[in-house]
């Protein structure tokens, strides 16, 4: 069997993986409008990622390669004026560890932010340290989802559902702003399924 075939078998196994957890939707996922910022600092994770969200039907995937310059997109697609040239970015996943700025610097920097583009993006963590402590830490810095590596094309499309599917409400709280740390089912009927309402904010005041 040649690299190429084998390449070929691995793909057709993640459409089957993906299509059976889409299968399960009475309407189809179509996810040709949505555009995912991948901030990654390892080649083979950002082809890795980028190879399954194409699988999946995304229509824009862009690319940092840390904190630093995700900060300097997100700054850019999420201005509020309209462009034709610019999309604005519906999902993020970010590693948690990286050289050129960490996520835990972007989820700091993207909930303490003072535009509602920017700090209700659903932010999904993928760690290739998969102790409680750093899962718990994404979350009390607003992480609305965490995924460890090695990433598999079910666990990133769950993660993906996940976040447009069943959105938690927002705490605002002294020390904490971000999706509600406790885990709930909750099902959101709005027009517009990729972004959180500013007005389903929880606020609780000391």
């Amino acid at each position: 069997m040649t690299d190429q075939d084998k390449e070929n078998d691995k793909d057709k196994a993640v459409k089957i993986t993906v299509s059976d957890l889409f299968r399960e939707k009475k309407e189809p996922y179509d996810l040709s409008n949505f555009t995912i910022l991948v901030i990654e600092d390892s080649l083979y994770m950002q082809s890795l990622i980028t190879s399954m969200l194409k699988i999946f039907g995304v229509g824009d995937i862009m690319m940092a390669e840390g904190a630093k310059e995700a900060i300097d997109v997100l700054t850019v697609t999420q201005a509020r004026t309209k462009s034709k040239y610019i999309t604005k970015v519906d999902i993020v996943l970010t590693d948690w560890l990286m050289t050129k700025g960490s996520g835990e610097e972007l989820l700091r920097w993207v909930r303490h932010h003072e535009k509602d583009e920017v700090r209700f993006l659903p932010v999904i963590v993928v760690s290739g340290y998969a102790t409680e402590s750093i899962t718990a830490r994404a979350r009390d810095f607003g992480a609305n989802e965490t995924l460890v590596k090695p990433v598999s094309a079910k666990g990133l499309a769950a993660r993906i559902c996940s976040v447009i599917d069943n959105p938690r409400p927002f705490i605002n709280v002294p020390g904490f702003f971000g999706p509600d740390r406790r885990r709930q089912q909750i099902t959101f009927r709005g027009l517009d399924r990729r972004s959180n309402n500013p007005e389903r904010i929880v606020t609780i005041k000391k």
